[in-house]
């Protein structure tokens, strides 16, 4: 009796189908749309100085700079650091100013000019009266003193105890958020112009379920980030008002105190107290990206933003994508039944 001839354990002629496989998966990642862009880096602060980095802000005249400042007990400091190195760059010191008491944030606004928030209250939000001053960042970046302007600040409802001061990049409007939650925290926004002559009044606008250590808004001013310490929140902003948009993630961290978008929008940077400390990326996507960065990755525009309609993933439907992606699985189907077929 002859031995039976086997059958090839795998398919003399694969190459059909391997092809049909990838030019499947090829569809399917292009009907995905464009690459999300690089994250950046994160940087480690390496100035033996800043121990407790309370703020963070993107420069606005210095790419890859960002300023921060220490919290209490430090001086009338700004520093600006180089996000490819972690280096100072240059050490900006403030005159005619009081001696600050509790320094929590730093914005950079539309005019060009540097807002830093003497706002926070280790007194539990007993101090009837903090301060924001201002001054124009430097062309250059070199240790310099300036005389910066000093605004009075108080609450329509009582002292609050604060960390988070953000300038809305369109109107040049200066907002704050208290921080505790069990205290009733809210977002509060300031007059329509600063006054450096009596008090200027901030008026809650809206409550926030969170215990707030620092916020940002989105270069573009269509999203507002607030952040505590283990969580944060993201708003699309609209008429003044914030609409939430849900939860963002945030590195462990020894104390996360600050956050600010990346100029393009696109990442969040949180920072941290403490020697040595850290800033680190998180990249946004889908609905909590801000208008600007969701139009250049083509995921099109929310109704309030200009957009025609939103589908459950908060962007235009494409239904073009959609037949894209059908067709892309079919093929992958087909290929893989077939291989399955010849292994028999």
């Amino acid at each position: 009796m002859s031995a039976a001839v086997r059958r090839p354990r795998f398919p003399r002629r694969p190459l059909p189908y391997a092809a049909g496989a990838v030019a499947a998966l090829a569809l399917l990642a292009a009907a995905g749309g464009p690459a999300a862009a690089a994250e950046p880096a994160g940087f480690t602060l390496t100035d033996p100085r800043i121990t407790e980095s309370s703020g963070l802000a993107a420069s606005h005249a210095h790419p890859g700079v960002y300023w921060t400042h220490n919290d209490s007990d430090d001086g009338p400091y700004v520093y600006a650091v180089d996000a490819a190195t972690g280096r100072t760059l240059a050490t900006v010191t403030l005159r005619g100013i009081g001696a600050p008491r509790d320094v929590e944030a730093i914005s950079v606004g539309p005019d060009g000019r540097v807002y830093v928030g003497d706002i926070g209250d280790n007194l539990g939000g007993t101090w009837d009266h903090v301060w924001i001053y201002r001054f124009p960042e430097p062309r250059t970046l070199r240790d310099v003193t300036v005389t910066a302007e000093q605004f009075t600040v108080r609450y329509a409802d009582g002292p609050r105890d604060a960390e988070a001061l953000m300038v809305h990049p369109k109107t040049g409007r200066v907002y704050l958020a208290s921080k505790k939650r069990d205290g009733g925290a809210a977002l509060y926004e300031g007059p329509a112009q600063l006054s450096t002559t009596g008090s200027n009044t901030f008026r809650k606008v809206a409550p926030v379920d969170l215990w707030v250590t620092d916020g940002a808004f989105s270069p573009d001013g269509t999203r507002l980030a607030l952040r505590g310490y283990f969580t944060a929140r993201m708003y699309r902003w609209q008429g003044g008002r914030p609409e939430d948009l849900g939860t963002v993630p945030v590195p462990l961290q020894r104390q996360g105190e600050s956050v600010s978008f990346t100029p393009d929008g696109r990442t969040l940077m949180y920072g941290s107290e403490g020697r040595g400390s850290q800033v680190e990326p998180v990249a946004l996507d889908g609905e909590q990206l801000p208008q600007s960065a969701r139009r250049d990755a083509g995921g099109g525009a929310s109704p309030d933003e200009g957009g025609q309609g939103k589908g459950a993933g908060g962007t235009a439907p494409s239904y073009g994508k959609g037949a894209l992606v059908l067709a892309g699985a079919t093929v992958l189907v087909l290929a893989v039944r077939g291989l399955l077929r010849r292994r028999r």
